[in-house]
């Protein structure tokens, strides 16, 4: 069901992560900035809602990548 999420190596999820997920990295991260925004509950403008997706997208990935390593079909006897 999630065969192309195993097909994306985790290398290429990482710098991904790092770059995507955390750029621009001055003053802080965007996607840490719009986390914060969202708790608050400021989190209104569509561009906003945008970014928190575009930053956001790489970590959910990596995420569930990680959660498919460990859940694997055991073989059949």
């Amino acid at each position: 069901m999630l065969n192309w999420l195993n097909r994306i190596p985790l290398s290429l999820l990482l710098v991904a992560c790092l770059t995507l997920g955390l750029a621009p990295f001055v003053p802080e991260p965007h996607v840490w900035e719009k986390l914060r925004m969202l708790a608050s509950g400021e989190l209104h403008r569509p561009i906003d809602i945008f970014d928190l997706c575009l930053h956001g997208a790489p970590w959910i990935l990596l995420l569930a990548r990680l959660i498919s390593l460990g859940v694997r079909p055991r073989p059949t006897e």
